[in-house]
């Protein structure tokens, strides 16, 4: 077995939600859950097939994030995976959405930050053993820190 560090390309200005499924489908049921939540985000979608034909399956409502999360897809290369890059939009408004979409097993991350994914590999394929998300600690946030992260939720909308 071979493990790998793929760092996602995510584009300027995008979020990324990586998740893994089980089944066909789910390109499809995931692109309705994006547009059903809000029919003005800008997202692609990428599902990596793991039987049959084994082919990416993308969708999407703008092209270049559409093709951004083929060639994430393509560089991760694990079976029954998913990739969703969003923009103009936060996974908040639509994770839990997705984690009720019947075929999603699991949700890696949804982040905005750099992202490399933790990839085995063997005679039979790949998979996600998990992600890195951003980095690490620099320290404990201070009181000054509490009031800056209070202000901004509240002045972003997440919080009154």
């Amino acid at each position: 077995m071979e493990l790998k560090a793929v760092a996602m390309q995510i584009p300027e200005d995008c979020n990324v939600i990586l998740g893994q499924t089980h089944f066909i489908k789910t390109v499809e049921d995931l692109h309705e859950i994006m547009v059903g939540i809000s029919s003005q985000v800008k997202f692609g979608i990428a599902f990596c097939e793991a039987s049959g034909p084994c082919l990416v399956r993308s969708t999407g409502s703008d092209r270049s994030l559409e093709d951004a999360a083929i060639n994430n897809a393509i560089a991760i290369g694990a079976g029954h995976s998913f990739i969703i890059l969003l923009k103009d939009a936060y996974p908040i408004n639509f994770l839990n959405a997705i984690k009720q979409c019947p075929e999603v097993c699991t949700i890696y991350c949804a982040t905005a930050n750099p992202v490399e994914v933790i990839v085995a590999q063997t005679e039979q394929g790949r998979g996600i053993l998990g992600v890195i998300d951003g980095f690490s600690p620099k320290g404990l946030e201070t009181p000054e820190d509490v009031k800056a992260r209070q202000s901004f939720l509240r002045q972003i909308g997440y919080k009154l």
